[in-house]
């Protein structure tokens, strides 16, 4: 097995960023959304891809290309969709929470029961947490995948763009408040008691992540506050383990992980971040996606199995006329 000249240069280099991301976590807290999360996995690749062929380093570049336009273009239409003059839905969401609930408002029920608000509880933090894997697990998945299988890679792109492109048409087409906003009466709405809360950001600086929580209100000034339905929170919560599932043996670890999309719709619901009509959106949306692709691509491989017969045939039957001939 031939030696491997730069093995230790891309060890250096990895350690020097481990060491460097470390001593950003500890003075400014958690990475603030997927763009800076995405870079930062960008540099670990550059670390991790340091003496390799330039063949890698192109496939690299193009699939990093491919992924950095694909959220580009998500986050430009999803910024953009509150200006387009849709009318803002509000009493929707919260009526048809409303018959999914026997007349009940999710989020008032959750908050009047578990929302102190000069209390910071334990599921505070745990629900914060839960919120902030949004911007982490899809973006370390698609790397982690990447490294392992560019086949599984690009199924999960292609899925993942389907669920991203009509995410944001309906984005435009129906825009949607979320509680927090049809609760505070500045906006005015007054679809829910004014009692609801966005208390999102309580759990982070309980854990001491002030910096992250600096960084993610100045990120809520770009993004569009109106991008409710579908929710892409409990749409992406979803996507990651239904997409690894089939490679998962033990049934318990199945079900953990198809607990992990509840877990992130409940702490959307009780932070007012979400309806629960959203998460059903979203995971709605996941499923017509994986539906979609699976139909493809069972399409193309037999059409690729038909073509492999019929030329095998020929070639057999190319094969019998010579020893005839």
């Amino acid at each position: 097995m031939p030696r491997d000249r730069f093995f230790w240069v891309r060890a250096s280099a990895i350690t020097a960023y481990a060491v460097a991301y470390v001593v950003h976590l500890r003075r400014d807290g958690l990475l603030a959304d997927r763009v800076s999360v995405a870079v930062s996995v960008g540099l670990f690749l550059l670390c991790a891809f340091i003496g390799k062929p330039w063949r890698q380093w192109a496939v690299l570049v193009v699939d990093a290309t491919l992924y950095a336009s694909m959220w580009f273009a998500y986050e430009t239409t999803r910024g953009a969709a509150d200006h387009l003059g849709f009318p803002l839905q509000a009493d929707l969401a919260r009526d048809l929470d409303r018959v999914l609930f026997l007349g009940a408002d999710p989020t008032v029920w959750l908050q009047d029961r578990l929302f102190h608000p000069d209390d910071v509880r334990w599921y505070d933090n745990v629900a914060s947490a839960i919120y902030y894997t949004h911007f982490v697990v899809p973006v370390v998945a698609l790397a982690v995948l990447w490294a392992a299988s560019r086949v599984q890679w690009v199924r999960f792109m292609k899925r993942l763009a389907a669920v991203l492109a009509v995410a944001c048409v309906s984005f435009i087409v129906v825009p949607t408040v979320p509680p927090w906003i049809a609760a505070d009466p500045r906006f005015g709405f007054a679809s829910i008691p004014p009692e609801v809360t966005r208390n999102t950001w309580r759990g982070f600086i309980d854990m001491g992540f002030t910096g992250f929580v600096h960084d993610w209100q100045i990120s809520l000034d770009w993004s569009n506050p109106v991008a409710a339905m579908p929710s892409l929170h409990v749409a992406l919560a979803l996507f990651v383990p239904a997409f690894f599932l089939p490679m998962v043996r033990p049934a318990w670890a199945k079900a953990a992980m198809m607990l992990f999309p509840l877990a992130m719709l409940t702490s959307l619901v009780y932070l007012g971040e979400h309806w629960v009509i959203d998460g059903i959106g979203g995971a709605a949306l996941v499923g017509a996606s994986f539906w979609f692709w699976n139909r493809v691509e069972r399409r193309q491989r037999h059409t690729r199995a038909a073509r492999a017969r019929l030329h095998l045939a020929r070639e057999v039957g190319a094969e019998a006329d010579l020893v005839q001939g």
